[in-house]
């Protein structure tokens, strides 16, 4: 069997060589990427991962060859829906003498260079994904050389790495069968990127309540967008101009049930007596919006913490298996869900 080599014996000739570039050029594209092309650039950050090598770094603790430092990685630090995953990391890893740095990935482009050169430098000694994607692109073969990772909240089965997160599909079948127990027969759905992988099990949820409830599916019922109000604005706007309009509403997320309850008001819709209206998240909004929000509870501490102590796990050197870690969701219900009104308004 191959003996993989440390990443502390790689050289600056060792890069420069797997990218076919001098010496002088690896120091450049490191030391100061603005002087070379973006190409080039590109080849020697792919040869650093490649080979392992790591430019000095004064941070580190010399005897444990650690910084005790974690990066946590959030898709956009703007949602509130991160915040008691952040809380979680964070007081889990102060708790064992650890420091967090939070990397915002709202726009990637601009800070995947940041995050490059925190791992190439050896500042951090792990990493927590609360999105589905790495901030850099990254082949498998160098994913090995990167700092031990683990996903918080969504689930990549292609990273191979273990991952906490509920069963958004079972919680979105729960909160949809839910709807159609007090009557309803005409439920939409608002969902999530397409790309993401929780917004594609809690739209199978969804669907598969429907038919397991015996309703026919009506892809007019789903409207797409982000997890954003105004992606709910704009859905309910749509989904009222339906011959037959919806009495109910599934959001992928409190966010955009937001949304639709902002728009709901301006066009004089009275939820629940004319929508009823389901969220997804529980965050802090959910329970003083008017009417307070029925909605999926999701354990977003617990999550955080779960996340932390697994790498802290890896970073111990105790053997960490990839794969699910299943935390138990909740349907809460509140104020936004009621028997349909037999005499439903329509935009």
């Amino acid at each position: 069997m191959e003996q993989k080599r440390e990443n502390t014996t790689a050289t600056m000739k060792d890069v420069a060589d797997m990218a076919g570039v001098s010496t002088a050029t690896v120091s450049r594209a490191l030391m100061s990427p603005e002087k070379v092309s973006a190409p080039t650039r590109q080849k020697v950050e792919q040869a650093v991962l490649s080979v392992g090598y790591s430019p000095h770094s004064i941070t580190r603790n010399l005897k444990r060859n650690e910084s005790r430092t974690l990066l946590a990685i959030v898709p956009d630090i703007c949602d509130p829906f991160f915040s008691e995953i952040l809380r979680g990391i964070e007081e889990t890893a102060t708790e064992r003498g650890y420091l967090v740095l939070i990397g915002d990935c709202a726009h990637q482009r601009q800070n995947d260079k940041t995050f490059f050169d925190l791992i190439i430098t050896k500042q951090i000694d792990g990493m927590l994904l609360l999105g589905s994607d790495l901030p850099f692109d990254v082949s498998k073969a160098e994913q090995r050389n990167l700092p031990p990772m683990v996903m918080a909240n969504e689930f990549a089965p292609e990273l191979e790495l273990p991952t906490v997160h509920i069963d958004n599909l079972t919680a979105a079948f729960d909160a949809v069968h839910y709807l159609h127990q007090l009557g309803h027969q005409r439920i939409a759905c608002i969902a999530g990127p397409e790309h993401l992988p929780q917004s594609q099990y809690r739209l199978q949820g969804y669907i598969q309540a429907l038919r397991r409830c015996g309703l026919t599916i009506d892809n007019q019922y789903i409207v797409r967008g982000d997890f954003t109000y105004e992606t709910g604005m704009k859905g309910l706007t749509t989904l009222m101009s339906h011959p037959a309009p919806p009495s109910a509403i599934f959001c992928h997320s409190d966010i955009m049930a937001l949304g639709v309850l902002s728009q709901a008001r301006r066009v004089g819709l009275d939820i629940p007596r004319d929508l009823s209206l389901v969220g997804f998240d529980n965050i802090t909004q959910a329970s003083y919006c008017f009417p307070p929000l029925t909605t999926v509870a999701q354990p977003r501490y617990d999550i955080g913490r779960e996340a932390t102590l697994l790498l802290l796990e890896q970073l111990y050197g105790h053997s960490v298996q990839s794969g699910s870690r299943l935390l138990a969701s909740e349907l809460v219900i509140r104020e936004s869900t009621s028997p349909p009104n037999s005499t439903h308004n329509r935009l």
